[in-house]
């Protein structure tokens, strides 16, 4: 069976991260891709410049138009802009209740940039993460989440974790890209326990979309797979090897994206 993917993001109109680098890492990982666009970006490898919200009822009609028609085996969340459009994707996940749904918390661009207004923040917590099979936040998205400090150590990673189900979550991802070290540590948290995901970082600046990557990684892998921590390894090697691949690309003058088709071309 061929995995039917859908993802609801914003647009990168440099094609490095959001809806661009989901449909990319679902096809190269033999899923078929669908989308639900919450947003447009006008931004490259050098920041984002501008962006524009879509309307929630539009986001809300075009995510009825997929799941009404099309068998969905997953969905991936990512870019939601705004706290009318969380209300909207929880209003139609409640509807038509996915099988498998991965929450990235995408909360602010790798230049900087705002992409969550801090009112949308509680929508998030309090009406998407119930509904979430996997969160997968950095250090600073937990953080503002659990209304707190961000973690400075694996020890509080895996607290944060532990504190995110208490919440409502089903499985939280803590990605550990922002500690320091030769390491980027990934803690997964479920009710049965903790698995901790390590790797050498690679020398490189393009790291452009790998957030997203991973995050539609995991929705694309993890109907093939029996269980979190498999799919997590099957996600993460991926990404790694997109990322050893990235120095092959030359996407513009500043963080370019991830090589999603390295096994490919």
């Amino acid at each position: 069976m061929i995995v039917n993917a859908l993802t609801i993001a914003g647009s990168d109109s440099g094609g490095g991260a959001g809806i661009q680098a989901d449909l990319k890492t679902f096809s190269a990982l033999g899923a078929y891709g669908m989308s639900v666009i919450t947003a447009l970006t006008a931004q490259n490898t050098q920041g984002v410049h501008a962006v524009l919200a879509v309307p929630p009822d539009f986001v809300l009609a075009q995510l009825d138009a997929v799941l009404a028609d099309i068998r969905v085996n997953s969905v991936k969340i990512g870019m939601l802009a705004n706290a009318e459009i969380v209300a909207a994707v929880a209003r139609g996940l409640r509807q038509h209740r996915p099988a498998c749904v991965v929450l990235d918390t995408v909360m602010i661009a790798k230049g900087g940039h705002p992409l969550l207004l801090p009112e949308a923040i509680a929508g998030i917590r309090d009406e998407l993460l119930p509904l979430a099979d996997l969160i997968t936040p950095n250090l600073p998205e937990a953080a503002a989440l659990l209304g707190g400090t961000q973690a400075q150590t694996e020890q509080q990673m895996q607290d944060q974790g532990r504190a995110l189900l208490q919440m409502g979550a089903q499985a939280v991802l803590m990605k550990g890209g922002h500690l320091g070290g030769n390491e980027s540590p990934d803690w997964l948290i479920t009710p049965a326990g903790f698995t901790r995901f390590a790797a050498q970082r690679i020398p490189t600046q393009h790291t452009h979309g790998t957030g997203c990557t991973l995050s539609a990684a995991l929705a694309a892998l993890r109907p093939k797979h029996p269980d979190w921590p498999s799919t997590m390894q099957a996600a993460k090697n991926y990404l790694l090897a997109a990322i050893a691949a990235a120095d092959q690309l030359q996407v513009g003058q500043g963080i370019g994206p991830v090589q999603h088709f390295h096994a490919l071309w």
